[in-house]
């Protein structure tokens, strides 16, 4: 069993207890359920920078990044920094975030904010709505196409921009369809946690030109991006390189400002 599995275990436990908590009939009478969403799709195809900022404690393939900075300390400082949308990590077990994280990053910015959690039910769907998120993220290695479908389809409902991630080819092609605003790829290779630009380059060609194109994993230098640029991606989401200093606004604000000079 790979961690992806590990996680996607532990997330089926995790989303029934949660259900069993808190009703459907709750989450949609959430005060942000009814907040007009912000495209981040929008807002990458209209960007020169396309930086998508990542509020991130800990990783399986990286252990504790930063556990000293407060969410509302840095999605203030991301917004000062002009990046395009936040990430946010709600997942506690695996990477030390919460569902009060996205709360806290949206009382504190007008951020577009990315939901990104291991998504395997359309509750957790209705749940990002309502803790104010502007996007969600669907994973091809865990879904199949008809849930791929069935979630891009309900997210487009409540107004929310869909991010695909894929790995690989394979993933890729059973994941095109309509109800979809971004392709990610990840360039880390899920099974050996290695990570090569060579993905993103080798999949652009194979991403429908609707679809806005994020490069994801790795991409620590100007120069990471701007050997991707080329290959049509407009969209870059960091998230250790700023998150393992002690200020994660300014830093991305020095990366934006050099990289746009």
């Amino acid at each position: 069993m790979n961690i992806l599995d590990k996680i996607v275990k532990d997330k089926r436990i995790e989303v029934d207890l949660r259900k069993s908590l808190i009703p459907t009939k709750q989450l949609e009478q959430s005060v942000l359920f009814e907040r007009e969403t912000v495209s981040l799709s929008k807002k990458l195809r209209n960007s020169n920078s396309g930086i998508i900022a990542e509020h991130k404690r800990r990783s399986p393939s990286k252990s504790v990044i930063n556990h000293n900075l407060n969410v509302q300390d840095v999605a203030s400082g991301y917004e000062n920094a002009g990046v395009c949308g936040m990430s946010v990590l709600t997942d506690g077990k695996y990477f030390g975030g919460s569902l009060d994280d996205l709360l806290i990053a949206r009382a504190s910015s007008s951020l577009p904010l990315l939901r990104k959690e291991f998504i395997i039910d359309e509750y957790q769907i209705l749940e990002s709505k309502s803790y104010g998120a502007d996007v969600i993220l669907l994973i091809a290695a865990i879904l199949t196409r008809d849930e791929i479908k069935q979630f891009s389809e309900f997210a487009k409902q409540l107004n929310l921009d869909v991010l695909l991630e894929v790995h690989n080819e394979a993933e890729l092609h059973k994941s095109i369809m309509p109800s979809l605003d971004m392709l990610g790829v990840n360039n880390r290779n899920l099974k050996t946690f290695e990570v090569s630009l060579e993905i993103s380059k080798q999949l652009s060609q194979l991403i429908p030109e609707d679809l806005v194109k994020v490069s994801e994993s790795g991409i620590s230098s100007i120069d990471a991006i701007k050997e991707l640029q080329p290959y049509g991606y407009k969209g870059f989401l960091i998230g250790e390189n700023f998150m393992k200093t002690d200020n994660p606004g300014e830093n991305a604000e020095k990366f934006i400002n050099e990289l746009i000079k």
